[in-house]
């Protein structure tokens, strides 16, 4: 019996032209990440992290080969399975927090809830709950434009939670916060992950974040290696 993979990328490679040559951004990479699983991707700025993510996510399609979402081949998938397999399976988190700026924190994660059909009063429950897990419970009620930087991108992170995916892939999730406020928001993005059982694929320039991780991967030369745990993480500089 095949083992079940939340996310599986085969053979992944990606290149654009740019002044009639070919820029190779990914070369045949490979990515499994199980059920339950968290994994770092890190690596040098402009390595394509980004890039793998949006392939990831089904908002950028490869060059060549075969992307696996849960066990389902997604690679020729039309945009209409692309955009169910989104809203119903996965949640994002980028470093542009992207609120609803005429809602406040707790309508805009609630919203994601009721689009799918969620009641109001669960819906509510729900966000309330994540944004008090994440040090928001005295801010429910303040729209995006009176919440600091670091607020909004909490934010940001309980709507991408809101409806249980089982896949949240984030982008620098905790890179506008200062050291101390990223390391708590990280530790309970964690905790809320382990919870509900879901997988992730986090960007982060943070060695020390990586390192809370169950793997690390950087992506270099197009390519992906892993960051066993341990000395040789710990010694690895930020790539800033």
């Amino acid at each position: 019996m095949s083992k079940t993979y939340t996310l599986e990328l085969r053979q992944i490679s990606k290149h654009y032209y740019q002044g009639g040559q070919k820029l190779e951004v990914l070369k045949e990479l490979d990515l499994k990440i199980a059920q339950n699983e968290i994994v770092a991707l890190v690596g040098p700025s402009g390595a394509g992290k980004s890039t793998l993510l949006q392939i990831a996510g089904l908002l950028d399609r490869p060059s060549s080969g075969e992307i696996f979402v849960d066990n389902q081949n997604c690679s020729k998938a039309g945009d209409s399975l692309r955009t169910s397999l989104r809203r119903d399976y996965m949640g994002f988190v980028y470093q542009y927090h992207n609120l609803l700026s005429d809602f406040n924190a707790l309508e805009n994660v609630m919203i994601p809830q009721l689009i799918s059909g969620i009641k109001t009063s669960s819906a509510k429950e729900k966000s309330e709950w994540l944004l008090s897990r994440l040090g928001l419970k005295e801010r429910l009620l303040h729209r995006p434009a009176e919440l600091s930087g670091g607020e909004q991108q909490r934010v940001a992170i309980a709507r991408a939670l809101a409806n249980t995916p089982k896949l949240l892939l984030a982008d620098e999730p905790t890179g506008n916060l200062d050291p101390n406020t990223a390391d708590n928001v990280f530790m309970a993005l964690l905790d809320i992950v382990k919870e509900t059982g879901l997988s992730a694929l986090i960007v982060t320039h943070n060695m020390e974040l990586a390192g809370k991780m169950d793997r690390a991967l950087e992506l270099k030369d197009g390519k992906l290696s892993d960051l066993r745990p341990g000395k040789r993480i710990k010694e690895t500089k930020n790539f800033y």
